[in-house]
């Protein structure tokens, strides 16, 4: 028999999943709600293992998706750290153009956060970006005065404690093995017995597609991993980075390159790469699960991205092996740092949704099948977002559901 019956649950306990359960709890005092995890702890796998930072929004298209939410986000996180008293720090980022062939899409980026919103944008030279970072290279420069760092753990921690607060009940250890449609609810069944809904919410991550189709959505897109592995700066040399420092990206892929973050609890780390993991929560470079393995082989569009990305990712790899080309990319930004002072840091995973066209799908992405909302791709800025993110989903389920999500508090 399941347990009690839900108007809401959602799969997924990390910080995207928790933010949706706080939305729900904040627009419908009372909703009965269970948020279901595999794990033993929320927040696992991207939410702990993410950089720490809270985006503002410059690198996004205008008008997409992901810009509006990640702006929203921002703000609204920054509201919810100050209420609640999790700790944060806007230290501002410098983006730098290194080469004159990376000005124009340095630029570009300033007429993006400019369209975005973003306020106090501002376009250095090569003697005020070491005004600001005096060991950092560039040519030309942008300032992003409201870039900040957090520890993401905390803020979903602080999450689940108000949805605890509010009634809503989180199942750890419960990995979701089904899902059956029954009448007007689901039944999620989990290795800790079944649940019952009226509305689901899939909210997994690197899992999110695998928990779509056990719904049988119809999906032209598959999650790939990437793992991204980071050095620390050595305690001597964090004077090194008083903020965030970062090049300016490579528009064709989706992610940012290596990059130097100074972390709320103290410290610095230089990184990530980005290489194609073995294992879809594998954090280490010998993980292997042969069915992820499979699953992507098998995908028409995963080697049409491979054609696309060979040489990039041959790079990728050299400097997940060889620490000297992993400080090689780095000196890019800061010619001073030398081998010895980094050591090995931590590492993640990031869920990249991959279409079936072997498209990188860049903007966030949802799917709806009866009863059940699937976040298909919700990469980063998602942490920064999340608050926003939630809102947007609850605000979809009210206009798809409204009046049987309130019958079913």
């Amino acid at each position: 028999m399941p347990k009690r019956s839900n108007a809401v649950a959602i799969i997924g306990g990390g910080i995207v999943g928790l933010a949706t359960g706080l939305e729900l709890t904040r627009r419908f005092p009372g909703i009965s709600l269970a948020i279901i995890e595999k794990e033993r702890t929320l927040a696992s796998h991207q939410t702990s293992h993410n950089s720490g930072v809270i985006h503002s929004g410059i690198y996004y298209k205008p008008g997409s998706l992901k810009a509006r939410l990640c702006v929203e986000g921002a703000d609204a996180l920054l509201r919810f750290c100050q209420e609640t008293g999790v700790p944060y720090d806007i230290c501002g980022k410098i983006i730098v153009a290194v080469t004159e062939d990376e000005i124009p899409r340095l630029e570009e980026l300033f007429r993006r956060g400019q369209g975005n919103g973003l306020v106090g944008l501002r376009m250095l030279q090569g003697e005020e970006i070491r005004e600001i970072e005096p060991h950092a290279a560039g040519i030309r420069g942008i300032r992003v005065p409201g870039t900040g760092i957090v520890d993401y753990t905390k803020v979903s921690e602080k999450y689940a404690e108000l949805i605890g607060a509010r009634g809503g009940l989180i199942h750890l250890s419960s990995e979701v093995v089904g899902l059956k449609r029954c009448g007007q609810s689901t039944i999620v069944e989990t290795t800790q017995g079944a649940i019952e809904a009226h509305f689901v919410i899939n909210c997994t991550g690197l899992q999110s597609d695998r928990i779509s189709r056990m719904a049988k959505a119809s999906l032209d897109l598959m999650i790939v991993p990437f793992r991204g592995e980071y050095y620390r700066i050595v305690p001597e040399k964090h004077h090194y980075v008083k903020g965030l420092i970062y090049p300016v990206p490579d528009p064709q892929f989706p992610f940012l390159g290596v990059h130097f973050t100074k972390r709320i609890g103290g410290g610095v780390e230089a990184g990530p790469n980005a290489v194609l993991a073995l294992k879809r929560e594998g954090y280490s470079k010998t993980s292997f699960r042969a069915r992820d393995v499979l699953d992507y082989l098998t995908f028409p569009g995963f080697w049409i991205m491979a054609a696309k990305y060979w040489r990039m990712s041959v790079g990728e790899y050299h400097r997940s092996w060889s620490k000297v080309a992993f400080v090689r990319a780095l000196q890019r930004l800061m010619p001073e740092l030398s081998s010895d002072d980094l050591v090995p840091g931590g590492s993640g995973v990031r869920a990249q949704a991959l279409g079936i066209d072997g498209r990188l799908i860049d903007d966030f992405h949802f799917v709806y099948t009866e009863g059940i909302l699937h976040v298909c791709n919700v990469p980063s800025p998602a942490a920064t977002a999340s608050l926003a993110i939630g809102k947007y989903i609850v605000d979809t389920l009210v206009q798809r559901e409204g009046h049987r999500l309130v019958a079913g508090k």
